[in-house]
């Protein structure tokens, strides 16, 4: 029996299994070796007499998740983390892990099995607070959330044990969450792989079609773009420029979109394939795109310059389409480091830290990293809310600019609502009309790339109800609602209601999940008698300074470890906190 396609050794030939991981991952130092294969031999020994559902051993599965990250040179405290990421099937405690492994690894398997899964069949406040815990995840260690993307990789690359159903849930989960998740870490292989093999489950119809059209007429087609390669190797040779040309197809998911937004069949695409120039340096970038553009025409509105304006993933590339000999020929021009940080994303941290490599991607220098470090300690379980900010962060994005030149990053479907939002708050509330490139648009028209958008307010405006359905950025969608909360009864008679629906919804799952919570939540904290910023599914805790009762008059303060700290409006401790205005929240009794 042979362990699927990552490893040519015997199932139970646990001794070769581990050598070939170190022959194809040979960068581990003598005594990381010696600490993998002890806690190798420790898992084997562990879940010898467990098997999957599968009929394979347990320890399969950890080894091959292993080998994944193993690929980006992740350090081998992550490798031991992979090993025993499942913990308890195997009945292996975070103290024993402790003991015998040390603090780091235990914290990392740890907080990788408190990530719940995202059930996509039941979408509540309880998917709500996954999705929540698994990004907050990010800002602790990026490596819990890379151990938790080789585990869903895996599992979607053997999916053949699983019944159908199986197959489509994990499929849906991947596209909805992972695959999105993996392109903001800038882990470009990945992303591919899970979304293609996801449309293998979620549309096999589809994706033996795009196959077969792919494998078609293949010499006719790399005849194509054999001569392509040579022109544009002729021309930079002449420039002295040093350069490696590669040609793929597309994966199969991208052709998949190209279809349902052309609305057309695979057969009928013609840019089903593209070359990639790599160079050393970005003037070199630069000098290609000139090359290439003086060989054939380019298309218009198809050249993206993602060196100049990098993605929020920290992808750098030129992109561009040409008419090459009567079809649309896609070509991305990069350096080599360019390309190492596509394909590796945030795991070429762990690439080149040992190097003297000043470009890196490290996690700290990430967009998504400083926008979830910013809501860590948002307490919000507003549905909606997390559903807003879990399109923000995970979705398609657009440049726009302001009339002084400012580049906005906002999620694609974004209006001039969120634009003014992003500004300042004070902006958003009082916006009354926009401009796009010196045209009046509705304010609910979808942004479109490289537009300059103009703000125009009335200081009489505020936020209305309508603004709150249409906005797609977290920070539009919380300032709108705290506004309406606060100023707007109907909106505060209607939410009094939707907010007591939600409660029971909340008690209901916190039955069902009490067993497996550890630590119970003091009676303090989970009292309905105030509402926070217009909402009573917050975390509190009434200070012990001021004891404040009802119906004193009271004000709130986030703290850090305790949720929204409420005191007595007269409290000197509430007083003296240094920097309360910035963290200051409204709150008031819920009558």
């Amino acid at each position: 029996m042979s362990v699927d396609k990552t490893f040519n050794s015997d199932a139970n030939d646990t001794k070769n299994l581990i050598n070939e991981f170190f022959e194809m991952n040979d960068f581990y130092s003598a005594d990381d070796v010696q600490l993998i294969t002890k806690a190798w031999e420790r898992l084997v020994e562990l879940s010898s007499q467990i098997t999957r559902p599968c009929g394979e051993p347990f320890y399969l599965h950890p080894l091959r998740v292993a080998n994944i990250l193993a690929q980006s040179k992740l350090d081998a405290t992550t490798i031991l983390a992979c090993f025993f990421h499942a913990p308890e099937p195997i009945h292996f405690s975070i103290e024993d892990i402790q003991k015998e492994f040390g603090k780091e690894v235990a914290s990392i398997v740890e907080q990788t099995s408190k990530i719940m899964t995202v059930s996509q069949s039941s979408r509540t406040l309880q998917q709500s607070d996954a999705i929540r815990k698994m990004l907050f995840a990010l800002v602790d260690d990026v490596r819990i959330i890379l151990i938790k993307l080789a585990d869903k990789l895996d599992r979607i690359r053997n999916a053949k044990s699983l019944t159908e159903e199986e197959q489509h849930s994990v499929a849906e989960e991947i596209i909805d969450i992972w695959a999105p998740l993996a392109d903001r870490l800038g882990m470009q292989a990945e992303k591919n792989e899970l979304e293609d093999l996801s449309l293998k489950y979620t549309n096999p119809a589809v994706f033996q079609q795009i196959k077969s059209i792919v494998s078609q007429k293949k010499d006719e087609r790399a005849n194509y773009l054999e001569k392509a390669t040579q022109s544009i190797l002729q021309s930079a040779q002449k420039s002295n420029l040093q350069i490696t040309i590669t040609s793929r197809a597309k994966h199969f998911y991208s052709i998949y979109q190209k279809m349902r937004k052309r609305n057309k069949e695979a057969g009928e695409l013609f840019d089903l394939f593209a070359l990639r120039i790599l160079c050393n340096t970005n003037a070199d970038c630069y000098t290609l795109i000139g090359i290439v553009h003086s060989l054939w025409k380019p298309l218009d509105g198809r050249f993206k310059d993602y060196i100049a304006m990098p993605k929020a993933n920290g992808y750098q590339s030129l992109h561009t389409t040409v008419m090459c000999d009567g079809r649309p020929l896609e070509i991305q021009i990069r350096t080599y480091e360019m390309h190492n940080m596509a394909e590796h994303g945030v795991a070429s941290h762990w690439l080149y830290k040992k190097g003297t490599n000043h470009d890196l991607v490290e996690p700290e220098k990430l967009e998504l990293f400083n926008k979830l470090q910013e809501l860590k300690e948002s307490h919000i379980t507003d549905e909606n809310f997390f559903k807003t900010l879990k399109n923000e962060l995970l979705g398609d994005e657009i440049y726009v600019f302001t009339p002084k030149g400012d580049v906005k990053k906002l999620p694609a479907g974004s209006n001039a609502i969120d634009f003014a939002y992003s500004i300042h708050s004070a902006i958003g509330e009082k916006i009354v009309a926009a401009k796009a490139d010196g045209k009046i648009i509705p304010l609910t028209e979808p942004l479109k790339n490289t537009q300059i958008i103009e703000v125009i307010t009335n200081p009489q405006a505020h936020p209305t109800e309508n603004q709150l359905k249409v906005v797609k950025t977290s920070k539009a969608h919380q300032k709108i609602h705290s506004w309406l909360a606060t100023n707007d009864p109907t909106f505060s008679d209607k939410l009094i209601q939707q907010q007591k629906e939600n409660a029971e919804i909340v008690v209901h799952q916190k039955k069902k999940r009490v067993k497996s919570d550890a630590r119970p939540i003091p009676e303090e904290q989970t009292t309905r008698k105030v509402r926070i910023d217009g909402s009573i599914n917050f975390l509190f805790t009434l200070a012990k300074c001021c004891n404040p009762k009802y119906p004193d008059p009271i004000v709130g303060y986030i703290s850090r470890i305790k949720g929204v700290s409420v005191h007595r409006a007269d409290c000197l401790t509430y007083q003296r906190i240094q920097n309360k205005e910035q963290r200051s929240i409204d709150v008031s009794w819920n009558e």
